[in-house]
């Protein structure tokens, strides 16, 4: 088993996904030890708390991923790490840029660094929808940052470590998105449920399913990979109805930074992208030693592939939607 006996650290670990892949972990495997590195130390006794059963194997690490010599101080020792820690609200990153660009870019060649000077084997990044096409400077950073997980596999010369990226969009329910604002209208009993453009579309991914990627990527990446599940879309206006069928909408407008769609693969990807069973993964385009190049066993996308919520293949219906909330939101 992949991590049994294995000690992980997940950066920014306080927040959804850390909490639902520290559950997972110590619940599917037996892990020597899970660090959670992160900044807020209120967050961190939070979590101390809810995960008491498991005090004797999960560690708290207050740091920033800004420190890089804080970063090396806690990967000693560590086998894995995965890289959530970043800021993530669009707005946030627009008015306030160069915070963005020292967590999200900084941070992630520090990560880097202080992975390669020390014996960590295998890193696994998040990512997400914005990267792809970036409209926005939060989606622009974390373009950069992903490139710079990619390109840090030239630097492993013959150590036992790789790089590797998971790109999924929203998570259902998480903090933002549209599934949290509607409830806060239903629960006010607003007048209507916004939204802002009646065409919009997103993926459904729930926390779950994003902490398997993460783990598949573990287990099978050698250097350079980007992971995508293969998840089913809906519409923004078939949840409105899922949600609050009584309830009227109003379309007020797409906001700045905002797409329509969430885009995972681009037609360019595709040229190095490969379909499985239950993900795809884009493979890098350059290979910077042969004998860590990986060798695709899945069947080659055609030329022009585009995979984007808007015009995927799996739709949930609003029955769906009702049943994926009641299951999704409560993991």
């Amino acid at each position: 088993m992949i991590l049994d006996d294995k000690t992980i650290l997940v950066t920014g670990g306080t927040g959804s996904f850390g909490r639902c892949f520290t559950e997972y972990v110590f619940t599917q495997y037996n892990p020597k030890k899970v660090i959670i590195y992160s900044r807020d130390e209120f967050k961190q006794w939070m979590m101390a708390n809810e995960f008491a059963k498991y005090k004797d194997r999960l560690r708290f690490f207050i740091g920033d991923v800004r420190d890089g010599e804080r970063l090396k101080r806690a990967f000693e020792g560590v086998d894995y790490v995965i890289h959530a820690a970043a800021l993530k609200q669009v707005p946030a990153c627009e008015y306030n840029p160069n915070e963005a660009i020292k967590t999200n870019v900084k941070g992630a060649q520090n990560v880097i660094d202080a992975a390669l000077d020390t014996g960590v084997k295998k890193v696994v990044a998040l990512s997400t929808d914005k990267a792809v096409n970036p409209v926005n400077l939060y989606g622009g950073t974390k373009l950069v940052s992903d490139k710079l997980f990619i390109a840090a596999n030239a630097y492993c010369g013959n150590k036992e470590l790789s790089f590797s990226i998971v790109r999924y969009g929203n998570v259902a329910g998480s903090r933002g998105s549209i599934i949290p604002l509607f409830q806060k209208l239903i629960a006010e009993q607003a007048d209507a449920l916004t939204i802002t453009d009646y065409r919009m579309t997103r993926f459904w991914i729930s926390l779950t399913q994003g902490v398997e990627l993460v783990i598949k990527a573990l287990e099978e990446a050698k250097g350079g990979e980007t992971f995508i599940s293969k998840i089913p879309s809906f519409k923004i206006t078939d949840l409105a109805q899922a949600m609050a069928p009584e309830m009227k909408t109003i379309e007020v407008g797409i906001r700045p930074g905002e797409k329509l769609h969430e885009v995972m693969i681009t037609q360019e990807d595709s040229m190095t992208t490969y379909e499985y069973d239950k993900h795809f993964v884009i493979y890098p385009q350059m290979f910077w030693q042969n004998t860590k190049k990986p060798t695709p066993s899945g069947k080659k996308v055609e030329e022009g592939f585009y995979y984007s919520s808007g015009s995927n293949t799996q739709w949930l219906t609003v029955e769906q939607l009702r049943e994926r909330l009641k299951t999704d939101l409560h993991e």
